[in-house]
């Protein structure tokens, strides 16, 4: 059973199936650990069994207590800043923060200070930590709402495995231009870059299999309030999708939406559900509509 996490260390009571398995192998089959954490953690004394250091390929009884460093040491590159943050959630492996309409995840030639990294590091500093920023997933510089960061290598690749297993699931609100007719229902439409372009997408049959499923909250004589779930994470997909039925994102520009009601397309993730790979817990993670969003509603 897991006995406790406690800062960077994993602690694990070994089980009767666990009876001379490998150090590596209990940790690849029960933790999900990637090869290239667990290639990581080789280097130097990461591992304990019954409180004395081991190497992975040792094997294990049951009742020992096997105890494993997941912090290893990495440092970041990115510049840490004193800019706004605003916190929904944090513990030992996991980070969420609700990130402004026109503000960059990562650091850009275009954009190489004021972004969420930058505040994130900084926050770090404040507090004496220091890490890699890592993000789970990314959403465009004018898109608001939940960014969900790990705080070690661990934790990034335990959220990359539970998103190839369909075990994350992501929520946004959106308005889109006119009144939606269905209630219901999914977007399915293959998505692939445009040609002739580093940015754009659009629906092509040849594309990257892409899935949003939507319901309608909110019907107005001039735009609709939906919820969509991303089931795949292609890039711009809610708002090609959204295109693509004859009804986009208002503020939108580069996907043909109405910009005099709002400057940015208005799409916020608004939910975020995993499962902590250490507790064993599902975590949801929520946050209401920017105040932009907001009074375009009122």
């Amino acid at each position: 059973m897991l006995e406790s996490i406690s800062g960077s260390y994993l602690t694990y009571i070994l089980q009767n199936e666990d009876e001379d398995k490998k150090i590596e192998k209990i940790l690849y089959r029960r933790f999900h650990f990637s090869r290239k954490l667990i290639q990581k953690i080789k280097i130097g004394e990461n591992a304990w069994l019954d409180g004395k250091f081991v190497f992975l390929n040792t094997r294990g009884s049951a009742g020992q207590t096997l105890t494993v460093n997941i912090l290893t040491g990495e440092l970041s590159t990115i510049e840490g800043e004193n800019g706004p943050i605003d916190i929904l959630f944090e513990d030992d492996l996991f980070l969420a923060v609700n990130k402004l309409p026109g503000q960059t995840v990562h650091p850009t030639l275009r954009y190489p200070s004021g972004t969420l990294a930058n505040a994130v590091v900084g926050y770090w500093e404040r507090k004496n930590e220091f890490r890699p920023f890592r993000p789970i997933s990314r959403i465009d510089r004018n898109t608001s709402g939940i960014v969900l960061v790990a705080k070690t290598r661990f934790a990034h690749q335990q959220l990359a495995w539970q998103a190839g297993k369909n075990q994350v699931e992501k929520k946004y609100l959106g308005i889109v231009q006119g009144q939606f007719p269905k209630d219901c229902g999914e977007f399915s439409s293959p998505i692939a870059l445009q040609q002739g372009s580093k940015i754009k997408r659009e629906i092509n049959e040849k594309g990257q299999t892409a899935l949003t499923l939507f319901r309608v909250l909110l019907r107005h004589k001039n735009y609709s309030l939906m919820e969509f779930t991303l089931v795949t994470g292609r890039t711009h997909q809610i708002r090609v999708h959204c295109q693509g039925s004859g009804y986009p994102l208002l503020g939108d520009d580069l996907y043909g939406g109405d910009m005099s009601y709002i400057q940015r397309q208005a799409l916020h993730c608004s939910s975020y559900s995993f499962m902590h790979p250490l507790k064993q817990e599902r975590i949801n993670i929520g946050v209401s509509l920017p105040e932009d969003m907001r009074l375009l509603l009122d």
